[in-house]
């Protein structure tokens, strides 16, 4: 074959291996003053019948509904040559259009406002965006190639970063749908920083004026500790699409502070700036969001899976997804020298008191606290709720059954580090989704059927706890209670209960309840701006109190009968002047320390 025909053999079918692009996006942001941006939706290689194009009503990382629909206006839809097309509504986040020619083209108007993880903000400073909360899209399209090209404001030196393929210029692509509903994208006037780990590019996008340079160079040091520390759990970072994970980190006081991991990124948001306590208060959720790469974006639910954008994704496995990420973050910060281990232990006492104190308890193990999400996670609620009896978040629960886990497993001469790489390499590695069922049969496998039965028959199908003195001895820290103190059981703001009081305290035995304002305590009259907790703390436990409130405009009088307090304490055995034999200080320095 002469070289002329080879070269018209590869052309053609150069021609026929082309990506199939149907979907393409274009967005602008000549409004952004006004939080507005314009999109162009291109919709092609469509079925003859009836087409619907909707918004979503989720979005990954996310579990609650969000209707991002409701700031969607100016919808306008013409076909392939410019005829205007008329649109149908069936429901409030769809539109339907027939009579085209297998292509539609619709324009809209985005208005955007919040800067988190789950919506998406247009103004002077960036565009920050959730793709969920920003696109329309197709369903019948989902499964073919996509394209998007950011009309970025060149007055405002805006430049882009995302984990979507790069095209050229301002112009990206996704392989299907689920990959660019789960790519963030940051348009702003940021700073790029890279290391490399292993041949794999870690790209840190630091949105954040006030900031310094040598604050930015501090933060990427630490972040590259981070980096490396979570990676030693697993024995590898996961293959990234096109090898690279970014941060995409956007500390501005228009933002709203959040964390939302993403398959190859993860978009961070703080009113933080480097310049003013973010170089220690943003970098635990870096860890969080990073130890996501393996745990939920890989080694997955398969509740999760496909994500489904029309309507909430609910899963019982995020005290394992959510929970054991959370214990995994600070633990990471300590064994990378980022925190003292005197400071990871005073860290653990706020998430120790709350779920082992919670009522919560009573109603739901962890997996049923699990499928509480829907309604918790970023949802709001018009009616008033019992959470606070009824409610422990999933990242607390399940971080608390982390350490559990994790301290109970090296009585055995074993760790939740290596159990974390088995669901890695049996799971995420090979991207096969994973039930409550298999977490239980791979702990049985790990450390044994009579552990792990007895583990998940407790802990996870109940609400059991371990005993948590013992387990915390073997590695030197103390547990104590302060039984000297008063536990009132609500939180009172200028002498009115602002929440509702706890199953089983003295305020709900008495009685009390959201909204009573109290008037009198003992012979104390209490005025708007008395302190409650300095009258309550003339009392000892066991006290008992007259106490006059009132409720519906009517003045009522109940006796109080005062509860020791059951907080705990978790502290080092050094801070107690407890003698720290060489067993238990090795034990605690292999926990924290991990793989030197």
């Amino acid at each position: 074959m002469n070289r002329f025909y080879i070269f018209l053999f590869s052309f053609i079918f150069s021609l026929s291996v082309q990506p199939q692009i149907a979907t393409k996006y274009t967005i602008s942001f000549e409004n952004a003053v006004h939080h507005e941006a314009t999109v162009m939706a291109t919709f092609s290689h469509l079925k003859p019948d009836v087409v619907e194009f909707r918004m979503s009503r989720s979005s990954p990382g996310r579990y609650a509904l969000h209707e991002f629909a409701k700031n969607v206006y100016n919808v306008k839809v013409t076909d392939s040559k410019g005829h205007v097309l008329k649109t149908t509504r069936s429901n409030p986040y769809a539109w339907q259009v027939e009579d085209h020619d297998g292509t539609i083209i619709v324009s809209y108007t985005l208005f955007a406002n919040l800067g988190d993880g789950t919506y998406s903000q247009v103004d002077e400073t960036h565009a920050h965006l959730n793709m969920p909360a920003t696109f329309i899209y197709v369903p019948e399209l989902s499964e073919k190639e996509m394209e998007v090209t950011f009309n970025i404001r060149k007055d405002l030196n805006w430049k882009v970063a995302t984990q979507l393929k790069h095209q050229e210029g301002n112009t990206y692509y996704a392989k299907d749908f689920q990959y660019f509903m789960d790519s963030p994208v940051e348009i702003a006037n940021f700073r790029t920083r890279s290391f490399k780990v292993k041949n794999q590019i870690i790209n840190v996008v630091l949105h954040d004026d006030a900031a310094s340079e040598d604050a930015l160079n501090t933060y990427v040091e630490n972040i590259q500790k981070v980096v490396l520390r979570e990676e030693q759990v697993f024995g590898e970072l996961p293959s990234y699409d096109y090898g690279e994970y970014t941060f995409l980190l956007c500390y501005m006081p228009n933002a709203s502070g959040d964390g939302m991991e993403h398959r190859n990124s993860t978009m961070i948001s703080s009113t933080r700036s480097l310049a003013n306590g973010g170089l220690d208060g943003n970098i635990g959720t870096v860890a969080h969001e990073f130890f996501h790469c393996w745990n939920v974006e890989r080694i997955r639910p398969k509740a999760l899976e496909p994500f489904k954008f029309d309507q909430v994704n609910m899963s019982g496995e995020l005290w394992f997804a959510e929970g054991f990420t959370s214990y995994f973050d600070d633990l990471s910060l300590c064994r990378a020298g980022i925190i003292s281990q005197e400071d990871y232990i005073k860290g653990l006492v706020g998430t120790f008191n709350y779920v082992w104190n919670s009522p919560g308890r009573r109603f739901f193990n962890p997996i049923e606290m699990s499928y509480q999400a829907p309604f918790v996670d970023a949802a709001r609620s018009v009616d008033p709720v019992n959470r606070v009896n009824t409610f422990i978040s999933y990242y607390s629960y399940g971080s608390a059954i982390g350490l559990a886990l994790d301290l109970s497993l090296r009585e055995k001469g074993l760790n939740l580090d290596d159990f974390m790489k088995l669901m890695w390499n049996n799971f995420g590695k090979q991207e096969k989704p994973y039930t409550v069922e298999d977490l239980h049969n791979t702990l049985i496998g790990y450390a044994g059927k009579d552990f792990g039965n007895m583990f998940f028959n407790n802990y996870i199908y109940k609400s059991e706890m371990p005993d948590m003195e013992r387990l915390l001895n073997n590695v030197g820290v103390s547990l104590t209670q302060d039984k000297s103190k008063i536990a009132f059981g609500a939180h009172v703001e200028n002498g009115i209960i602002s929440e509702n009081t706890m199953m089983g305290s003295s305020a709900y035995h008495a009685g009390l309840d959201v909204g009573d304002k109290i008037i009198k305590m003992g012979d104390v009259v209490l005025s708007d701006s008395t302190d409650f907790n300095t009258v309550l703390n003339v009392y000892k436990p066991n006290d008992t109190v007259n106490m006059v409130y009132e409720r519906f405009g009517n003045t009522r009088e109940t006796t109080v009968n005062l509860q020791a307090s059951k907080m705990y304490n978790l502290s080092l055995f050094e801070a107690n002047n407890i003698e720290l034999d060489t067993i238990k200080k090795s034990s605690r320095e292999v926990w924290l320390r991990a793989k030197g």
